[in-house]
């Protein structure tokens, strides 16, 4: 009886396996050898979140004791080009100049009283990855890939007076994933990425406030570092 288990078992496993194979079987591809060129440019278009980790000091400030935190995300717009090349038939080095427009919006909360007070800081980086692209076998017209890479970015978007200021220029890490879609004259490849800044963005001296009174919520910080998530459709 249990070797008639074993058989079973053996030939119910064949079966599903047959059926699989017969699922993925090989289908016509689209643009066979898009992968084995040298090099192929592209562009992309997208929607992004930006963030900042804030460290706050527990400083007071006449009395007050401030906490600052970005409660949530608004979406903005992203679109740059794409510079890619073949390194072997798994991997590509990416270079993906792109502008990113979007805000962050910074509550404070005064610890006894609970009031609050909201300040937009507005940022329209212009960064620069690089990264590798780590791409699966491909099936059919479809192929997963992963990324990673670093990014230099600069903010074009400062503007001085504001409560909070943020430096100019930025640099982190990236990683994400996404999908290679083939189709019949160009390939589709929605992609979602995460970038960690690595740099104390917040700019203590704030020589620029004409109201001293608002240098308290500088002051109420001692870091603040950059992140995103990017989701991005590229064509290429």
């Amino acid at each position: 009886m249990g070797k008639l288990k074993r058989l079973f078992l053996f030939i119910s496993l064949g079966c599903l396996v047959s059926v699989l194979a017969l699922a993925q079987r090989e289908r016509p591809k689209n643009q066979p050898y898009a992968d084995f060129k040298m090099f192929h440019l592209g562009f992309h278009v997208g929607i992004h979140a930006q963030d900042l980790i804030l460290t706050n000091t527990g400083v007071s400030e006449n009395g007050e004791i401030l906490f600052a935190e970005v409660p949530s995300y608004s979406p903005g717009f992203s679109v740059g080009v794409i510079g890619d090349m073949f390194m072997n038939p798994y991997m590509n080095l990416r270079f993906t100049p792109s502008l990113h427009f979007g805000d962050k919006k910074i509550t404070y909360i005064e610890q006894s009283t609970q009031e609050t007070f909201t300040t937009d800081v507005r940022s329209s980086y212009l960064s620069f990855p690089l990264g590798v692209k780590y791409t699966a076998v491909r099936l059919n017209n479809y192929r997963p890939y992963l990324y990673g890479g670093v990014y230099g970015a600069f903010d074009l978007g400062r503007k001085k007076g504001n409560p909070i200021l943020l430096k100019g220029a930025d640099f982190g890490v990236e990683i994400g994933f996404g999908c290679d879609l083939y189709l019949p004259y160009f390939k589709l490849c929605p992609e979602l990425k995460f970038s960690f800044g690595l740099v104390d963005l917040l700019e203590k001296n704030r020589e620029d406030l004409n109201d001293t009174e608002t240098i308290k919520y500088t002051n109420a910080l001692s870091k603040a570092t950059s992140r995103m998530i990017v989701l991005t459709f590229n064509f290429e």
